[in-house]
């Protein structure tokens, strides 16, 4: 079970509770490809982000939707997701304007979904409920 719960902070708006019940162990992700204020879609680069404004590890997990079927939960740190244009080299930071956070993501396809390969040859665990 995975447990969401975000406090209003500087990075994405407050999400309170949210429960996922998980179908598969969860995977470090460093890409996503998604629309994103109306452009075609496109890949991300993403992190997790912590509440003092810091890049953690952003997590996938295969997850039960509600009785709507399988999905996949895009989730990471305390104060949610951090997301920048895919190859931009600019250092992760709240003040960016080419960079935004959400509190989570719920992706329908895998194939939108790439793998932190790094963090996955390190054997990272998720912290989570």
């Amino acid at each position: 079970m995975i447990l969401i719960e975000i406090p209003d902070n500087p990075n994405c708006a407050a999400v309170d509770l949210r429960v996922f019940h998980d179908l598969e162990p969860a995977q470090p992700v460093s890409q996503v490809r998604l629309v994103h204020d109306g452009t075609p879609p496109q890949w991300y680069d993403v992190t997790g982000w912590t509440a003092s404004a810091q890049p953690c590890p952003a997590w996938l997990q295969k997850v039960d939707d509600s009785g709507d079927g399988v999905a996949f939960l895009l989730y990471g740190g305390e104060a949610g997701l951090r997301f920048r244009p895919s190859g931009d080299q600019e250092p992760w930071r709240s003040e960016s304007p080419h960079q935004w956070g959400e509190p989570f993501l719920i992706v329908a396809d895998q194939a939108d979904i790439r793998a932190d390969m790094a963090a996955q040859s390190r054997n990272q665990e998720p912290a989570h409920g």
